[in-house]
């Protein structure tokens, strides 16, 4: 694993000598790709509870608004902490209502997340037309501003690192960029975050409850017969999903932002919905997933040359994967692969300033491409998306 990340880091600073982007190793990119991927890695970790359990939770992206909404107006009365704690609330109601109508009444799991979706947007803007609009910096769709939360760094990496990053040796000082941006003002919020990746893991795959957990996603009825009961795991895994979601959204107002917007989620539940598919429902590859996604739509924030770079980055991946897939005899993919790498070493030349709509599209093309490259033999758990009757088959 480490071996990749260094090479990944290696091939990066080679592509920001390349195409002129020093802004892509820089210690504000990877303070913002930091930023960035914390919400797309808290609804990640949230789809993998609930998908592990068996359940589908389209209804994440409602679950980051609640947490954004009441984040925001907790925040701005009782300040950002307890801001934090009213989203993972609000977050985990809606993760409960969730069960409710999916495991309680039945209905259609898609169809109950959509509708939580659909619920949690007309609530949002029905509130804040009688909490926010009117008051001093809040609107109808805006909140007023919340006090963020401290932030920290880590004791002598700025003094020890910033002659070697403002040295200008190649690979080295991009080594010093980014690791100054991920370990100097860090806000608390994000190292909680990074924390749940391994307790997320430990609970899932090392105790009692995360093997129950998985067997209800596996062969509920198997799991039934053993006394363990799918409805009651099930309901446990969406409340901790819908937590993580509501997190998510407090995360927004209280370190990505300042302020609640109309539409500030911005499809990040569905978004990690992708991460888990990419990390074939593990949870470090579901954290990768994550930084991918929130790295590039950072990039989107910073100079339009560093998001041009990323074409070369694309036709370095699609080179390897062109190469992986030859030797796997598979020679159709390989020239496929091939052909696309070309044709984005093409568009990195013939574009002299990347077009902004490709800037703002730059996130959700990855999303597509992360997809395109996963890997074949993804297996989801056996019974996800399938209701259970006891007695019956899942």
């Amino acid at each position: 694993m480490w071996l990749r990340v260094t090479l990944t880091v290696v091939v990066l600073s080679l592509v920001s000598g390349a195409a002129n982007a020093p802004d892509l190793l820089s210690e504000g990119s990877m303070g913002a790709a930091l930023r960035f991927t914390a919400p797309i890695l808290l609804a990640g970790l949230g789809a993998l509870w609930a998908e592990r359990s068996g359940v589908v939770n389209i209804g994440l992206e409602g679950m980051m608004i609640m947490g954004t909404w009441f984040g925001a107006f907790v925040g701005h009365q009782a300040g950002p902490l307890a801001g934090v704690l009213a989203g993972v609330a609000a977050g985990m109601s809606f993760g409960l209502a969730l069960a409710v109508m999916a495991l309680g009444f039945r209905i259609d799991q898609a169809v109950a997340g959509l509708a939580l979706n659909l619920l949690a947007a007309g609530l949002a803007r029905f509130l804040s037309s009688i909490f926010f609009d009117g008051i001093d910096g809040g609107s109808i769709t805006q909140s007023p501003t919340v006090d963020a939360l401290a932030t920290v760094s880590l004791p002598g990496a700025q003094a020890l690192l910033e002659p070697v990053a403002s040295a200008s040796i190649p690979i080295v000082s991009d080594v010093a960029q980014v690791t100054l941006g991920l370990v100097t003002d860090v806000s608390l919020l994000t190292l909680l975050v990074v924390a749940l990746v391994p307790i997320t893991w430990w609970v899932l795959f090392r105790t009692g409850l995360g093997l129950r957990i998985r067997a209800c996603g596996e062969h509920p009825a198997a799991a039934d017969s053993l006394g363990v009961s799918p409805a009651v795991h099930r309901t446990i895994a969406l409340a901790v999903s819908g937590a993580m979601a509501g997190l998510a959204g407090a995360f927004l107002v209280t370190v990505a932002s300042s302020v609640y917007r109309e539409g500030q989620t911005g499809g990040r539940g569905f978004i990690g919905m992708a991460t888990v598919v990419f990390g074939n429902w593990m949870v470090v590859p579901t954290a990768i997933g994550a930084f991918i996604f929130g790295f590039t739509d950072a990039l989107r924030t910073r100079q339009e040359a560093s998001v041009g770079a990323l074409l070369l980055v694309a036709a370095v991946a699609f080179v390897i994967v062109a190469v992986v897939r030859g030797r796997h005899r598979s020679c159709r993919d390989a020239a496929g692969w091939g052909v696309a790498s070309a044709l984005l070493v093409s568009a990195f030349v013939l574009l002299p300033v990347v077009p902004p709509e490709f800037v703002s599209f730059a996130p959700h093309l990855t999303t597509l491409v992360v997809l395109a490259l996963a890997r074949p033999d993804l297996r989801a758990p056996a019974a996800l998306g399938l209701p259970f009757r006891r007695g019956g088959s899942s």
